[in-house]
This record gives structure tokens, C-alpha cells and sequence, in this order.
């Protein structure tokens, strides 16, 4: 999608031809998690910047549990008039196969406003462990089966998920620890209770400068420059493979496309300032995508079919 110079200009005036009802509210950003997470920071990081562009109180409202899917469910039985946005996380594409019931379909109740970024995620070992390569962990899977473990943010997260793949591709089995969000995770890693850490480059780049995590692979399909000596999974056997952390904001499905357009324009607005931008880069290791209409749905397509694939072959449930 082209952003003219005059749709830039027109939409804050997009939005304010939206329905009575919605002028009259607030913009509410559902975050599906708890607060202090990289999901809730880009909430609250669009909040203060769409209080001013477009006029209206914005409010984040964090709203936790099954893997992100109440907070899903809550926009999607939300007022399709531009009041209500879900800011959400690469595991929002996992909830369709991850749950036995999941209370919202993604797919048919959700439709895509914006894919801010993504950024890979990234396999570390704590540095007193002897791994120098996922090499070394395949070799030490294979000498004594369960032996090594990994940790990661939850069942059926990508961090999970990608580590399972791996293990097939290698013909291992790496055990699971998995933990209530990256904090506790890291804690365990670098406590050594825990061998490795599967997470995202921002988990695992806070901790470079500790010298107590040592990172062996990287899953995106060029090396981040603040991992130049960690390979990709490409490079290191895995063709093809890669496993991104995104986020993304949607709405109701049956949002007026004016109240989409507008709010994807002003979030691309917001998030493509250079300050912004490098923050993001630097904290997140994010690239930026800012892709919305077509090109986030396909994107999301693609991510729904290939998770919920690995998630049925390997018969995981949250």
C-alpha cells in the first residue's frame, strides 16, 4: 500500500469522520499480556504519541491468560468502530492450534491493522555451560539422551516451538523447562539451573555485555549486527529455516477501512520517527516492516499455517 503525502495530512481528519459512538470514547490498546513485557512497551510507546495526533484518550489495558487469547477475544467481541485495538505478539498466530477451545478466532474475528516488526529469536547457553555451538548440543543430545535443557517463555511459545523443530531436523530430543515469561527464564539460565535459553534477540542481547550467556545461533536468515559471530540456523545446517518474533496490531473484524487506514497511518507515522526507530532497534533488535492491509495478512497467513503445522505434528497443547 502507497502512503501519499496527502493521506499522511488527511488522517487525523480520516478519524475524525469515524461514527459519533467512536468520537465519543476512548481508543482503548488491548495488550494480552502482563504489564513490562516488549508487547506492553509498544502499547504504551503508541499510546502518548496517538493521544496527540489524533485527539482522543488512548489507554492501554492489559489483559493476560491463554497464551494471549482473552485479551484477543476481548477486542474481538469490542465495538467494530475504531474504539478498540488489540497490540499483540508473535504467539497470537499460535492460538487457533495451541488451544483446545481457544475463545476467539483469529483468523475470521480479527483482521490485521499493522506488522510494526520483527526481530529473531536466538538460542543462548549460560556461560558456564560448554556449548560453543548448537553443534555441541546436538552432539551432547546424542551422547546422553535428556541431558540437556532448555528454557523458554511457555509452552507453544516460538521459542518452544522452533527448539522442537530443531531437535527433529538433528534427530534429538532437547528437554523443555518452560517458564511464566522471560525474566524467570533468564534467571535460571544464568543461574545455571538451566542449560540454554530459546527467547528473542532483545531477551538475549540485554545480557551480552554480562559475559555470563553465550549465544550459538541465531534464527533469522541474516545475522543481527549485534550477534556478527553467531550464525544463522542456515548457516549452520538448517536450510530455509527461520523463526521471527513480530508484533502487530488488529482490530474487530468489520472495523471501517477509513478507521483502519487511519490508524495504520498514524502508528507508521509514530513508529518510523528516527529516535523511535532507533529505540526500537536498539532495545527490540527490531526491524521495521510497517506493513499493513494485504501484506500483514499474508504474512500472518503464513505464520498461522506453518506454527500450527509443527504444533499438530508434535501433538503440543498449552
Amino acid at each position: 500500500m502507497t502512503i501519499t503525502r496527502r493521506a499522511l495530512l488527511a488522517a487525523p481528519a480520516i478519524l475524525a469522520m469515524a461514527p459519533a459512538s467512536a468520537q465519543a470514547s476512548k481508543i482503548t490498546l488491548v495488550v494480552p499480556f502482563p504489564p513490562g513485557g516488549s508487547t506492553d512497551a509498544m502499547a504504551r510507546l503508541l499510546q502518548s504519541n496517538l493521544q496527540t495526533k489524533l485527539n482522543r484518550i488512548v489507554v492501554v489495558e492489559n489483559k493476560s491468560g491463554a497464551a494471549g487469547a482473552l485479551g484477543a477475544a476481548q477486542v474481538a467481541k469490542s465495538p467494530a468502530d475504531g474504539s478498540t485495538f488489540l497490540v499483540t505478539f508473535d504467539s497470537h498466530a499460535v492460538i487457533p492450534s495451541i488451544l483446545d477451545k481457544p475463545p476467539v478466532d483469529v483468523e475470521r474475528e480479527l483482521m490485521p491493522v499493522l506488522l510494526v516488526g520483527t526481530a529473531p529469536y536466538v538460542i543462548a547457553a549460560g556461560a558456564g555451560r560448554p556449548y560453543k555451538s548448537f553443534a555441541d548440543v546436538v552432539a551432547a543430545c546424542k551422547a546422553t539422551p535428556g541431558a540437556v535443557k532448555y528454557a523458554s517463555v511457555g509452552i507453544g511459545t516460538l521459542g518452544h516451538l522452533a527448539m522442537t523443530v530443531l531437535g527433529n531436523k538433528a534427530g534429538v530430543e532437547i528437554m523443555h523447562v518452560p517458564y511464566r515469561g522471560g525474566g524467570p527464564a533468564m534467571n535460571d539460565v544464568l543461574g545455571g539451573h538451566v542449560d540454554l535459553i530459546a527467547g528473542s534477540a532483545a531477551l538475549v542481547a540485554a545480557q551480552l555485555g554480562t559475559n555470563m550467556l553465550r549465544p550459538i545461533l541465531q534464527l533469522g536468515r541474516e545475522r543481527l549486527p549485534a550477534l556478527p559471530d553467531t550464525p544463522t540456523a542456515i548457516e549452520a545446517g538448517f536450510p530455509d529455516f527461520e523463526t521471527l518474533a513480530w508484533w502487530g496490531i488488529f482490530a474487530p473484524t468489520g472495523t471501517p477501512p477509513d478507521v483502519i487506514s487511519a490508524m495504520a497511518t498514524a502508528s507508521k507515522e509514530i513508529l518510523s520517527e528516527p529516535a523511535t526507530a532507533a529505540q526500537l532497534k536498539e532495545t527490540q533488535q527490531m526491524t521495521l516492516l510497517l506493513q499493513d492491509g494485504p501484506a500483514f495478512k499474508t504474512f500472518f497467513d503464513k505464520q498461522v499455517t506453518y506454527w500450527g503445522k509443527v504444533v499438530k505434528d508434535n501433538n503440543i497443547r498449552a
